[in-house]
């Protein structure tokens, strides 16, 4: 068990039956009353934040998190596949809950998996990616004066905004928290 002065940014605790991970936390002491900390916690299974306020001092479970390699495997339609970089043991995760992890992905990428208790709560990929284009329109010279951009459909089927120049079987790098073109490989 730990208390409210244990909190810091990424510090994960059990709380009305869910593990949330600390996004934000204050320490308030006003002049009446006594010192409460304010905090905005997200949860680590499901993504939703909430805003939360604990007594100075008030008890909370800690809870260890964590985070190994798994390379992605294949996809058999159902479930997505990937094994552990240090037991080679293989787990098999739902489509639904991977959110959009399938668009940044490809076989044998390496994902960043969060574990509590061996089970994985959730996967994430790189923070860049290399994806080759599958369908662009062509850009034309002087479409535009200043930069200008045209969505692209890659190979894994992520659409994003690229430079006019892009052409198909080109491979990008792309940023995965974000979708958005970094650079031809």
């Amino acid at each position: 068990m730990a208390d409210t002065t244990n909190f810091r940014t990424g510090y994960t605790i059990r709380f009305r039956n869910d593990l949330w991970s600390i996004v934000e936390f204050h320490h308030v002491k006003p002049g009446k009353g006594g010192a409460f900390v304010r905090t905005k916690l997200k949860s680590v299974t499901t993504g939703k934040v909430v805003e939360e306020t604990f007594r100075a001092g008030e008890k909370v479970e800690e809870i260890r998190l964590e985070r190994r390699d798994y390379q992605y495997l294949y996809n058999d339609g159902e479930f997505y596949t990937f094994m552990s970089m240090e037991t080679f043991e293989q787990i098999q995760l739902p489509a639904d809950s991977l959110g959009d992890l399938p668009m940044y992905i490809k076989e044998s990428d390496v994902c960043n998996a969060l574990l509590h208790e061996g089970k994985p709560l959730s996967m994430e990929p790189p923070l860049t990616v290399e994806l080759a284009v599958l369908h662009t329109e062509p850009g034309f010279k002087g479409d535009t004066a200043q930069g200008g951009s045209k969505p692209a459909t890659m190979q894994t089927g992520l659409v994003a905004q690229v430079p006019l120049f892009i052409e198909e079987g080109d491979v990008l790098k792309i940023d995965s928290r974000t979708g958005k073109y970094l650079g031809r490989v």
